[in-house]
């Protein structure tokens, strides 16, 4: 496995050895030591699985208790992965990481704790498989406003097009106004 570093030193990019021939392929996609030793020693404590249409965008999400970290990768098509650092004390406060993931290139992003996340669907259809650090908490949710100025995210929309967003990321908050981390 391949770790590599993107703008903000603690969300890390990782990209498997893949082997395969006209039979299929394998891949190593997790592995604890080689985890620990290039973005720090976190447990995973549950794995969840989504699936969405072309359009969709999901977040930017976190919690303020049950903090979680996510190990993210598409099994299926193609998302736009966002990370945002919402660590008040972080160099990286208010910045994003933005990086295509999708069944061909089999990346995974590794966002730590102390980041809101989000995605959006640019193929057909995604399937979305993650790792967290921590159970899912909803009455902690925070869901910042996806295009909030103050961040600037440059999601690939097509020229006039809205995305598909649920009722509790319509009405997220503004990057200013969302709680923080120390």
């Amino acid at each position: 496995m391949k770790f590599i570093e993107t703008s903000i030193p603690d969300v890390k990019i990782i990209e498997p050895q893949v082997f395969g021939d006209e039979r299929g392929f394998f891949m190593e996609t997790f592995r604890t030591t080689l985890f620990n030793e290039h973005c720090g020693v976190h447990e995973f404590v549950q794995e969840n699985h989504s699936k969405s249409s072309h359009g969709i965008l999901r977040g930017l999400h976190y919690q303020t208790e049950n903090i979680q970290g996510k190990l993210v990768r598409v099994t299926k098509g193609e998302v736009f992965d966002v990370a945002v650092d919402m660590r008040a004390s972080s160099p990286t406060f208010g910045q994003w990481v933005g990086v295509l993931l999708s069944a061909e290139n089999k990346r995974q992003l590794w966002v730590p704790e102390g980041f809101a996340h989000g995605f959006y669907v640019t193929s057909d259809e995604a399937e979305f498989v993650y790792k967290c650090t921590d159970v899912y908490n909803p009455t902690t949710e925070i869901s910042i406003k996806w295009d909030d100025p103050t961040l600037s995210i440059d999601w690939p929309l097509k020229e006039g097009i809205k995305p598909n967003l649920s009722a509790k990321d319509e009405s997220g908050l503004l990057f200013s106004k969302a709680p923080t981390f120390k």
